[in-house]
Parts: C-alpha cells; structure tokens; sequence
C-alpha cells in the first residue's frame, strides 16, 4: 500500500512540476550593435558628406604641410613673424573666451529669469553678429572705434581693435548655449534648496552652474574656434600690421599669396591642434565641475 500512495504521489506531483515549469522558447541571440537598414543608411550618408565637407579638406592640409616632415612645422613656428600672430591670435582668443563665459552666461540669465521692457529686442539683437556680414561688422567697429569715433575712442590698429572685433563676432555663442538649458531648468529644486536653508551661493554653485557647465563648455569652444579663425572683421580695424595687429588668418593668406602654400598649410594645422587641445581641455574642465557639483 505504501508503493501505491508513493506511486499517487509521484503521480500528482509530476504534473504539477509541468505546470510550474515554463515553457522554453526558442529565441534567436540578436547582436545589441546591429544595425538597421534605415540606421546603416543614414549613418553612411553622414559620414559620405562630413568626409567631403571636413575630413578630406583636413587631410588634404595635413599632407600638404607634412610634404616637407617636421621641419616646414619648425621653420614656420621660427618665423619671429609668424610667431607674433600666433601668441597675438591666441592670446586675444582666450581672453575673449573668458570674457564670454561670464559675460554669455549672465546675458542668457538675464533674458530667462528676468522681466524688463524691451527684452524681446534684446534677444533678437543677440543674434545680429551671426547674420552680419564680417567685413559689414568691421565697418561699424570702425566707424564707432575708428579715427572718426564719435565716442572719442580711437582703438584701430592695436591689439584692443582685435579684442573688440572677437567680442563682437563670439558673443553669441555662449549666450545660445546657455539659454536653452536655463529655460528647461526647474526652479523647484531651487526653491527646495533655499527652504532648506541653502545659500544664494551654494544654490549656484551645486544645482545651477553643474546644469550649466555643459553648455558653457559647448559655447566657450565655439567661441574659441571662431575667434582664432576670424578674419573680415578684423582687415579694416586692426590694420593688420606685422608684429602689432597681424593675426594668423591675415599671415596665411600672405602666404598663400606669396606663392608659399606648405606654411600656410603648417600655420593651419598648427591652429588646428590648438583648437583641438583648448576643446579638450573644456570637455575635462566641465566633466569635474559636473562630478563635484
């Protein structure tokens, strides 16, 4: 008797372990990279026109200025010439950046927090040196800061004509990075922070600049890039005086008109890995604000 209750029992049980066991489907393993055909099509194309727009002029430079080796680099950097456009160029362009990341950021806080008459007008002359012209721009700078300044400012042909002529043309960018952040960013949290019994300070410093670090960065390496490659602005107000007010774009044209295009090519790699090296340096700045923040 006791077989046959075991043998029931096993009976039952058996069953009952098929229905507790789910039913195994046979899935195929679907590689997680694999693209589709829509994806594969659009990033081909994407890459077929930034090849053409960016990396084939770029490597067309690079051979260019590397047809001599490292010597067209060393015999371009030891033009004292050269040289003075380089430190002129990239001095400005910094300072300039600078200026902008506080100046940029405090505009576009300006037109999302605040109210005031006319700041719709504001906000559209924000956008008036992208759609201007830069050799238009240099013309008005002239005009204002020029021999005939009807402020009494007499700033052509120094290095302040260069300053003015980047601040002009780079406003923008800073200020357009920011503002959208600004907009999409609560108050709540800020509020929250101040019951608490945070500080105005310590408000900025660890909810607001942390959202805002990426944008800045976005914006000062969009600046930075602009202003070291500017050059209508800067023909009319700053003279482009050697050893005073010549920048690196007016030196590569000179060689380029002078028949030397292995310098002009080297003297823009040149302004290539310093743009590069200045981004680089934003994209790790504004990682560890991020993380401290």
């Amino acid at each position: 008797m006791t077989s046959a209750l075991a043998g029931v029992t096993g009976a039952a049980a058996e069953p009952a372990s098929r229905e507790g066991r789910r039913p195994r489907r046979s899935r195929r393993a679907t590689p997680r990279n694999t693209l589709t055909k829509g994806a594969a099509l659009g990033l081909g194309v994407t890459m077929v026109w930034f090849s053409i727009l960016v990396l084939i002029p770029l490597a067309a430079i690079v051979a260019t200025a590397s047809e001599n080796g490292w010597s067209q680099y060393v015999a371009t950097l030891q033009n004292p010439q050269t040289w003075a456009a380089i430190k002129l160029t990239v001095g400005q362009a910094l300072l300039v950046t600078v200026i902008n990341i506080v100046m940029g950021t405090v505009i576009a806080w300006v037109l999302v927090r605040d109210r005031f008459p006319g700041k719709a007008i504001l906000d559209v002359i924000i956008d008036v040196p992208f759609a201007l012209p830069t050799i238009v721009a240099g013309l008005v700078l002239l005009a204002l800061y020029g021999p005939n300044s009807p402020i009494g400012v007499h700033w052509a042909n120094t290095e302040r004509a260069v300053f003015l002529a980047l601040a002009f043309v780079t406003l923008p960018f800073i200020v357009r990075t920011v503002q959208p952040v600004l907009e999409e960013l609560e108050s709540d949290v800020e509020e929250a922070a101040a019951s608490l019994g945070a500080s105005r300070t310590t408000i900025i410093r660890r909810i607001v600049l942390p959202s805002l670090t990426p944008a800045i960065a976005a914006g000062a390496a969009l600046s930075f890039a602009r202003a070291i490659s500017e050059y209508g602005s800067l023909v009319l107000l700053s003279g482009n005086l050697p050893f005073r007010t010549e920048v690196v774009s007016v030196r590569v044209l000179s060689f380029i008109e002078n028949g030397n295009t292995a310098s002009a090519a080297a003297l823009a790699t040149i302004m290539l890995a310093v743009a590069l090296l200045v981004i680089v340096v934003l994209d790790i700045v504004q990682r560890r604000v991020s993380r401290r923040g």
